[in-house]
């Protein structure tokens, strides 16, 4: 037994390990200030150097937002199934890289009544790279580290990776406080050029710290993509739709992974069992045991994999409504930049900046949990007691309705105040009112992300078989891409429907003309919908994995 370490110690240059992780937190740690420094701003510049209307500017950035967040998904496919995790960073590095150089060239041109087509064309550019690289980073970065450090079969491997998803959700935390204090503050008070040009350092320091450290990483090749098995899944149900299942069916019948724990495949949506009936093994097998045409013959993993993707899309499409409400960021910026923001008298929060405090509160109520309400509960029960995961989603979602709602009538109070103020025709007017009127808002959206959000992603790992934590980390992601274009088509929407009869917009360019708080009224009616239907949906799903323990039976006490 004590032979098995001997390898690890007698090899001065073992590739992975420990000391590969800073490199590769480092690079996701800089790409993420470096984009994040870019967003909070991107309002306020696309309405000064592109002469955009404040609909057309958040509608693009609703847009990057969408593809930014749908890309990862497809570098994961790329990544697991051609190329590799490695070269899909390495790749992604350099684009978002060259995508920050060509925003920041956009920076040097000379302010114009009009813009030109060429500038357009370097906007439009660099947000593709951007796009593109993140894409690159953010979906194969936190898979390659675990790969370095499961190369161990060690009896520490599972305390090592714990250690390191916590670090890592460290440093992309910290990411964005930085990114909404240090990179707006200097864009605000430097300029354009220098503020988009410190991203550009960050990102080049991002690219590097991966590169750095190639010869000792772990490069897992490629293998065969889950996804794939999916569609092969429906494909296969199709073309075997005309066969009858038996009754009495037995596990002869099925096709299975040599592997598998899985004998039958389970009764609900029965027609999908139809992809992994074995109808003449002669024909459809190999000496070896696996399906010869993978499209017409599927294991009965991967029929119950498809599934639970099925099952647990009613849930995961509740999150669509509550990644609307966040994505109004920007909207929070126009507002805030309107109101007093001072902290002292010297010295003014920036608008861009006022996103902090949602960071803050999400930040601040994780730690609290974990580290003291969730010891103390489970001391004074005498076992561990905690809230469950159907439980948090729903908090969340309250929480999200209840800050729109607030904010809907701040903006109300806001707006009558600046009307009064004599500030109607004066967008740029700053209004008697303390910046302190947005901390209720700003605080219940990072409650309701600390709950939500945090729950939603352990319901997808937890409820999701194993062989499916790669579509388990990808489908919120996917969730929030197709927000951002609801987002987008509503906005929209609500521009031209407002304005019929010769109106002006509820979201009009001028918060003083518009009615921006019958637009937040709106989406907490939406989401006040949206609460109810998850109602529904929990009902329906039924009780989830962990809830089989009969020591989970009364962990709803504690908050």
């Amino acid at each position: 037994m004590e032979r098995d370490s001997v390898p690890l110690l007698s090899n001065r240059n073992p590739k992975g390990g420990l000391k590969t992780l800073p490199f590769i937190i480092a690079n996701e740690a800089f790409e993420r200030v470096a984009s994040f420094g870019l967003s909070p701003n991107m309002i306020f510049y696309l309405k000064t150097r592109y002469n955009m209307e404040t609909t057309t500017a958040t509608n693009l950035i609703l847009v990057w937002n969408a593809a930014t967040n749908v890309m990862p998904v497809v570098g994961a496919i790329v990544a697991d199934s051609y190329v590799g995790r490695y070269p899909m960073i390495g790749f992604g590095s350099i684009a978002s890289f060259l995508g920050m150089i060509l925003l920041w060239l956009t920076t040097i041109f000379p302010e114009a009544a009009k813009t030109t087509t060429y500038q357009f064309m370097l906007l439009y550019a660099s947000f593709v790279f951007m796009t593109i690289g993140a894409g690159g980073i953010r979906a194969s970065s936190m898979a390659f580290g675990a790969d370095q450090v499961n190369i161990r079969d060690n009896l520490k491997k599972s305390s090592v990776l714990q250690s390191y998803f916590g670090w890592y959700n460290v440093a992309v935390t910290g990411s964005g406080i930085i990114a909404v204090t240090c990179i707006v503050y200097i864009q605000d008070h430097l300029g354009w050029t220098v503020g988009f040009g410190i991203p550009v350092v960050l990102m080049f320091l991002s690219a590097i710290s991966f590169f750095l450290a190639s010869p000792i990483y772990v490069k897992e090749k490629p293998n065969s993509n889950l996804f794939i098995g999916l569609v092969q899944v429906i494909v296969a149900s199709h073309k075997n739709r005309h066969i009858n299942i038996p009754s009495q069916a037995t596990d002869e019948l099925y096709h299975r992974r040599k592997d598998s724990n899985l004998l039958l495949p389970t009764d609900k949506l029965r027609f999908l069992n139809k992809a992994c009936i074995i109808r003449n093994p002669e024909q459809v097998l190999t000496p070896d045991g696996k399906a010869s045409n993978p499209w017409s013959l599927c294991t009965i993993d991967q029929v119950e994999e498809l599934k639970a993707l099925i099952k647990v899309i009613p849930i995961w499409s509740t999150g669509i409504i509550f990644s609307i409400n966040i994505s109004q960021g920007t909207l929070g910026a126009l507002q805030a930049q309107t109101i007093n923001r001072h902290l002292t008298k010297n010295f003014e929060i920036p608008a861009g900046s006022i996103g902090l405090f949602i960071v803050l509160t999400l930040t601040l109520w994780i730690a609290l949990y974990d580290r003291v309400i969730i010891p103390v509960a489970s001391k004074i029960k005498g076992k561990p007691s905690y809230l469950n995961t159907k439980l948090r989603m729903g908090i969340g979602l309250v929480l999200s309705t209840a800050s729109m709602a607030t904010w809907a009538i701040v903006e109300s109070i806001r707006r009558d105040r600046a009307i009064k103020q004599g500030f109607y025709d004066d967008p740029t007017g700053v209004v008697d009112m303390s910046f302190v009127w947005l901390l209720p808002y700003n605080i219940m959206t990072g409650l309701s992300e600390a709950f939500f959000a945090v729950a939603q992603n352990e319901f997808f790992y937890c409820e999701f078989p194993k062989s499916m934590s790669s579509i388990a980390t990808s489908i919120g992601q996917v969730g929030i891409s197709l927000s951002n274009v609801l987002a987008c088509v509503l906005l929209s929407a609500v521009d031209s429907l407002s304005r019929i009869g010769g109106k002006e917009s509820w979201v009009a360019d001028n918060l003083n003309k518009g009615h921006y708080d019958y637009y937040f009224w709106l989406l907490a009616g939406l989401s006040t919908l949206n609460v109810v239907y998850y109602l529904l949906c929990c009902k329906s799903y039924g009780p989830l994995k962990s809830e089989f323990n009969e020591d989970n039976s009364d962990e709803r006490e504690e908050l």
